[in-house]
């Protein structure tokens, strides 16, 4: 299997991953020192820089994407104002890398989708940014609008 990392950080989905033997491919991430972290532990991981400047069908298809997209407008620390804030809403820009991959490859790749956020991601806009995510998700596959509220 092999992973594709969207707002690496310092890498540690990819560092994880490889514990288990899923291979890191390529990372997404802007910050010089988090990107100098991954690139001493996987050297031969590509390095794809901005999420807005990814195009997900010209990139090498992955099994699993992890995506921790920014959170200081989700967070109970941050400004609260949710998926619409400036950071947070680049939730959607993972969304359409993913969307890309599985329009490219006739909806075999990603697999997997893992999104990592913080606490408060649950309660923001009192449920409802959370209930977007997994909507979100969830159309990504097929699935048709969620019934059940949060």
């Amino acid at each position: 299997m092999k992973l594709g990392s969207l707002f690496d950080g310092s890498g540690t989905c990819p560092l994880s991953a490889s514990a288990v033997g899923i291979i890191p491919a390529w990372a997404s991430e802007i910050e010089p020192f988090p990107k100098a972290v991954t690139q001493s532990r996987f050297p031969k991981m590509v390095h794809l820089g901005d999420i807005t400047k990814i195009n997900g069908a010209e990139i090498e298809p992955v099994d699993v994407i992890t995506f921790g997209s920014p959170c200081q407008n989700l967070s109970i620390a941050g400004n609260r104002k949710g998926l619409a804030g400036e950071q947070s809403s680049l939730f959607l820009e993972a969304v359409r890398v993913i969307r890309e991959m599985r329009c490219a490859t006739n909806g075999r790749f990603p697999q997997i989708a893992v999104w990592e956020n913080v606490y408060g991601a649950f309660s923001s806009t009192q449920g409802e940014d959370f209930k977007t995510v997994l909507e979100t998700l969830w159309q990504i596959c097929g699935g048709g609008r969620l019934r059940s509220s949060i």
